[in-house]
């Protein structure tokens, strides 16, 4: 066989290879992606599920036991709320008012979030400021 033949046909698979691995790259990280429920969506999901939970931290809800916190989140539109538990790592920005989320699972009606999961929304710049 010709070698400038040769390197053609290699060149061939080894651009063919590229493709499906990357197509493979591709279809993994979209098809494990899950898209995160707010409160009034996981009221009435069925307990031992996995789930990313977002929405906004309620106003005065935050409280402190030991190593464990304790709030409410509602619905971005302020509707539902669903009580969580938390302990882990809490970020500097987290209170009331502020957009999280957090990976977890509903236990007896309580969201239960997984260690070091918490995390909090930036507020974006771009949206109109509420007056209070």
């Amino acid at each position: 066989m010709d070698p400038q033949r040769k390197r053609k046909v290699r060149l061939v698979v080894a651009l063919g290879a590229a493709v499906l691995l990357a197509g493979a790259l591709v279809y993994t990280s979209f098809s494990a992606s899950t898209e995160a429920k707010q409160p009034s969506q996981l009221l009435s999901v069925a307990p031992g599920g996995s789930y990313d939970l977002t929405g906004r931290v309620v106003e005065g809800s935050i409280r402190r036991d030991g190593e464990r916190i304790r709030f409410r989140v509602a619905d971005r539109d302020g509707g539902e709320s669903i009580p969580v538990a938390y302990s882990g790592v809490v970020p500097d920005p987290f209170r009331g008012g502020r957009e999280i989320i957090l990976t977890g699972e509903v236990e007896r009606g309580v969201f239960a979030g997984q260690r070091d999961t918490l995390v909090t929304k930036c507020p974006s710049k771009f949206t109109a400021a509420h007056d209070s």
